[in-house]
């Protein structure tokens, strides 16, 4: 069990290397919609219902009857939320209480995204279509009620192995265990440190409580680094190390096995534009000392980022793919290829197979030698790419021939696993995961973007981007760059910050060391201290007030009640909650520090570049305002 379709694909292809031919890998969503099709008749006995590939339609009907609104933001925002409910096993008549418990920043008062989710139910259930959490839901429920279902189930599969195990939710471990039904022929595999997608509902609990349940199990700790350099190693030993709260179970150090390599590069840039095309001409560096453009990856935190680098990389000539753009088997070139491919299978010609494939494509655009560039460039790449297909399949299994072939490529369709085309990786750091490259540049890394602007304040927020951060580190085989800018665009005020979760990782001696001493973060070796005693401070709040809690405070209550009003009317313009803006215990630190300049206001835990370019001037204004009157 995995929890990608390229994962699955990737597993498939590697039992297949070692001989193994019937074991199944899928994916948790794609095992379910197989039995549920299977046992439909026998459990239900009308014909199976739909899969719904897009529930808006339905999450608007729903909305417009709880009499929200039906913006596509909104939708988006109560989507996920019916989504996160759903893997946590949250009824919409339990929603309000669990989201209250767990401050879940919802898009709507909790009562109403409950019956948005309530109404979302009735009217799919009366268009008999399942989404995709219903896959997951109806077949645990026809396992856990069927007792001759469970049995027919369980007769047929035995052992159980699961990859990426910390990303598992409430729905899939029961649905996990409704599999085994009390047995325990089970193997998972996992990293709490990657631990990504709480979001989503994942826990790694289940990791770490796993020889709770299974006293017996025998535990392997996967400590070897056999991926990348010790250098990169290293590195990602620093920034999990510094992670607080870590449970028990989860502080392993990584050992590298592979030889030396070079040291991870570090760069500061004026603005974003300059830091693409540095990274551009780096690549460039690369590729012409022999790196393959398909090892090569350009990640980052969020997907609007993707632009500066495509337009980089299109000025000097450089190949790039978008991961999570246009998917490969829906390409127009790819699926006329699959069509002659097809009909070519039909004959009764029973030549080499990598022969065979590359005659049948050169009827479709596969020439000897590639174009010059540009689109023509990237058709011949995809179909190229079958061609390797072929050669791996070949290499692989004896006497494979091409319906043979063709049944591997019309898999990989429907389990969307493309082959790798050549050229430059651009993807998000939660695209990322589970894959690798030679080498990787990590971008974009300052303040308000690593960690993202919504996470500040949130101390699990905060850990949860910086394993984030380590996950992007860990996906180097051998070359590291890590870069940030201090403004977005050229001429902008050069005031972000680099992220916190670089300081103490940039040698001392690098130029990009020397910081302005007012920005630099409270580091973990240094006590912060009591503005008002001089005693250490201790506990979080009283790191952001700046001073202990037993010490007075001095809040100016005039000012503090026009702050929380110009964050009131800041919040509805932008239309998220009011703690983005500003949690309360900045408001308060605010309100007792009153800063008069930018400095005073950085000196503030919680506010860094970002929120100073966005609020800074406004916040001052307040506090200017307040101190004259």
């Amino acid at each position: 069990m995995t929890f990608t379709t390229r994962a699955a694909g990737e597993m498939r292809a590697r039992l297949r290397g070692l001989g193994v031919e019937a074991a199944q890998a899928l994916t948790f969503h794609a095992a379910a919609r197989r039995q549920l099709r299977y046992f439909w008749p026998q459990v239900v006995g009308d014909r199976p219902w739909e899969l719904l590939e897009n529930k808006f339609r339905y999450i608007s009907q729903a909305a417009n009857k709880a009499g929200l609104g039906t913006e596509t933001e909104l939708l988006r925002d109560l989507a996920s939320e019916i989504e996160w409910s759903k893997a946590s096993l949250v009824s919409p008549d339990d929603y309000p209480a669990v989201a209250a418990r767990t401050q879940r920043d919802t898009p709507a008062p909790a009562s109403q995204v409950a019956e948005v989710y309530r109404n979302y139910e009735k009217v799919k259930n009366a268009a008999q279509v399942l989404d995709f959490d219903d896959l997951l839901l109806h077949t645990t429920a026809v396992l856990e009620e069927h007792t001759v279902v469970a049995q027919e189930f369980r007769e047929r599969y035995r052992c159980f192995v699961v990859d990426e195990y910390q990303d598992v939710t409430p729905l899939q471990q029961r649905l996990l265990d409704a599999w085994l039904g009390g047995r325990d022929d089970l193997t998972v595999v996992g990293d709490a440190n990657q631990t990504i997608y709480s979001f989503g509902g994942a826990s790694p609990r289940p990791l770490l409580e796993f020889t709770r349940r299974f006293p017996e199990a025998t535990v392997v700790r996967l400590e070897r680094d056999y991926r990348s350099t010790p250098e990169v190693v290293a590195l990602a030993n620093q920034v999990i190390g510094a992670a607080r709260g870590r449970p028990a179970g989860s502080r392993l150090k990584l050992i590298g096995q592979r030889p030396s390599g070079p040291v991870p590069r570090f760069a500061e840039y004026d603005d974003e534009t300059a830091e693409a095309a540095a990274v551009a001409r780096r690549i460039r560096d690369l590729l012409d000392g022999g790196v393959a453009a398909s090892e090569i990856a350009v990640l980052y935190r969020v997907n609007a980022q993707s632009e500066a680098y495509e337009q980089a990389l299109a000025e000097v000539g450089i190949p790039y793919l978008v991961r999570g753009g246009e998917r490969f088997f829906a390409r127009a070139e790819v699926r006329q290829a699959m069509s002659a491919l097809r009909m070519a299978s039909t004959d009764a010609d029973t030549g080499e197979l990598v022969t065979r494939v590359r005659s049948v494509l050169a009827k479709v655009g596969l020439t000897d030698q590639p174009p010059a560039g540009g689109a023509a460039k990237e058709r011949w790449d995809a179909l190229l790419s079958i061609v390797e297909l072929a050669e791996e399949l070949a290499s692989t299994i004896d006497d494979a021939d091409l319906p043979r072939f063709v049944a591997e490529l019309e898999q990989r369709a429907t389990a969307q696993h493309p082959p790798t085309v050549e050229g430059i990786t651009l993807a998000s750091l939660h695209a990322a995961k589970g894959l690798e490259w030679d080498a990787v540049f990590l971008v974009g890394l300052a303040e308000g973007t690593m960690p993202i602007l919504h996470a500040d304040g949130d101390d699990a927020a905060i850990e949860e981007e910086r394993r984030l951060f380590y996950v992007g580190v860990t996906r180097a085989r051998e070359h590291l760059s890590l870069s940030w800018a201090l403004a977005r665009t050229s001429g902008n005020r050069r005031n972000r910050r680099r992220s916190r979760f670089l300081y103490g990782l940039i040698p001392e001696d690098h130029p990009a060391a020397r910081v302005a001493r007012a920005q630099q973060p409270k580091q973990s070796g240094t006590k912060a201290r009591c503005r008002v005693c001089g005693g250490p401070l201790l506990e979080t709040l009283d790191i952001k007030l700046g001073r202990c809690s037993r010490c007075p405070s001095n809040v100016d209550e005039q000012l503090l009640e026009k702050l929380r009003s110009w964050r009131g009317e800041r919040s509805r313009e932008l239309k998220v909650p009011a703690f983005v803006v500003f949690t309360d215990a900045t408001l308060v630190a605010i309100a007792e520090q009153r800063p008069t300049d930018d400095t005073a206001l950085c000196a503030i835990s919680g506010i860094g570049a970002t929120k100073l370019e966005r609020f800074g001037a406004e916040v001052l204004d307040v506090v200017r305002a307040s101190v004259e009157s």
